[in-house]
């Protein structure tokens, strides 16, 4: 699935809102290296070598669209490096201390097994935080579902959502984190954003849920989802004069190995 590294940003306050909700949580002191599992354009991997400035700080993502608008930020910190890898693929070495996973771990099947064998794995005082969200029964992912399952649009789109599995609840990844021997916290948040513009919720679906369906059509027969999809999507999210109201919901889990 190709990426959109300047659609993924817009909206950039929404979007980077989460992550640091989630990192606020973490309190390591002087980590060695640091892993951020699904960087993306890594804007915000930047972040995390700029509050911990003597760790080695690793991004790591599987498009390389979004690799390539992170590697200019790479050339200004010293300790930070991108990787193009696949998440499942991954392990932690007995130097990595903090673990972030912000709004990827939805794109990768059987996670939370893998979850559990990422924290077995990590060394005593490590941390590890994610970011999953918890939106899959919202009007605009219910509704992009209904569309694709319609129609012509079955046989072109059946099977590319998914949902049912795609991420865990809060409950179960805190039950994941102490099955795993660590001390840890989830929770979840949803927050009410006001999206300029028109056409504002087909605009943020955009950047990430509505990926796989534009990747999955031909152009023209994308113009012709999104308008079916866009009709839907202003009943369900009028517009006022503020701009269009679009609650997000978000799960957060945090460990730390003991």
């Amino acid at each position: 699935m190709q990426w959109d590294p300047a659609k993924y940003i817009h909206f950039g306050d929404y979007r980077q809102r989460p992550f640091f909700d989630l990192t606020g949580r973490i309190e390591a002191t002087a980590p060695r290296e640091i892993v951020d599992l699904g960087c993306g354009p890594g804007n915000l991997t930047a972040t995390l070598a700029a509050r911990w400035p003597g760790a080695r700080v690793i991004g790591l993502d599987s498009s390389a669209d979004m690799l390539a608008e992170a590697e200019a930020l790479a050339q200004e910190a010293p300790r930070l490096e991108f990787r193009l890898g696949d998440i499942a693929s991954w392990a932690p070495s007995p130097e990595t201390d903090v673990v972030v996973s912000n709004a990827a771990l939805q794109w990768v099947p059987g996670h939370q097994e893998m979850l559990s064998r990422w924290l077995k794995e990590l060394t005593p005082g490590a941390w590890f935080a994610l970011q999953v969200p918890g939106n899959f029964t919202s009007a605009s992912h219910t509704l992009m579902r209904e569309v694709a399952e319609s129609g012509a649009w079955a046989a072109k789109l059946g099977g590319v959502l998914r949902h049912d599995d795609a991420v865990a609840s809060p409950a179960r990844y805190l039950e994941i984190m102490l099955d795993a021997g660590c001390a840890a916290d989830a929770w979840e948040t949803t927050y009410q954003q006001v999206l300029p513009g028109e056409n504002a919720v087909l605009e943020w679906v955009r950047g990430a849920g509505l990926r796989p369906v534009l990747a999955a059509l031909s152009p023209e027969d994308a113009a012709a989802f999104e308008a079916e999809y866009a009709v839907r999507l202003a009943e369900a999210y009028p517009a006022s004069e503020y701009g269009t109201v679009y609650p997000f919901r978000r799960i957060f889990a945090v460990a730390r190995k003991l």
